[in-house]
């Protein structure tokens, strides 16, 4: 595991941990890494200071680390940003129906009062989700991923 003190355009700072340099680079090219303060996907290795430490130094550290139970949990939000958009992935996970990929197709019919209405959310791509703002459909990206559910 490697850590990286990522910056985004708008030199948000934030660190991240990858399974390795090469797994950094696929990621990045994949556009897969995002700033987490602004969601800019121009992210680039910042500037660090190398963690060196000496075989005595560590040695002398060992009894001093943490304990499992007090490392921070990866699968828990550790900061205001994090936090906030849990809140809201749970928020709309409880109140609204999840329509995967039929999002555009059932945004549509509700529009056109061929449905009830109802919050919905899913998946969109870019033509679908311009698509829909062009015909005066209300929609907005959300800043988290689904879960995956079955419709």
């Amino acid at each position: 595991m490697i850590q990286y003190t990522l910056k985004c355009e708008n030199d948000h700072r934030f660190d991240s941990w990858f399974q390795s340099a090469d797994a950094f680079d696929k990621l990045k090219a994949s556009g897969l890494i995002t700033c987490e303060s602004c969601g800019s996907p121009k992210v680039e290795k910042a500037i660090m200071a190398p963690r060196v430490r000496t075989a005595r130094a560590a040695a002398s550290t060992i009894d001093e680390q943490q304990s499992p139970s007090e490392a921070p949990d990866l699968n828990k939000p550790n900061n205001a940003a994090e936090i906030a958009i849990a809140e809201l992935k749970k928020k709309v996970e409880d109140n609204a129906d999840y329509v995967g990929g039929n999002f555009a197709q059932e945004a549509r019919s509700m529009h056109l009062g061929d449905t009830p209405e109802r919050s919905i959310y899913g998946e969109a791509n870019a033509e679908e989700a311009k698509s829909l703002i062009e015909e005066g459909i209300p929609v907005a990206p959300l800043p988290f991923r689904p879960g995956r559910k079955s419709n």
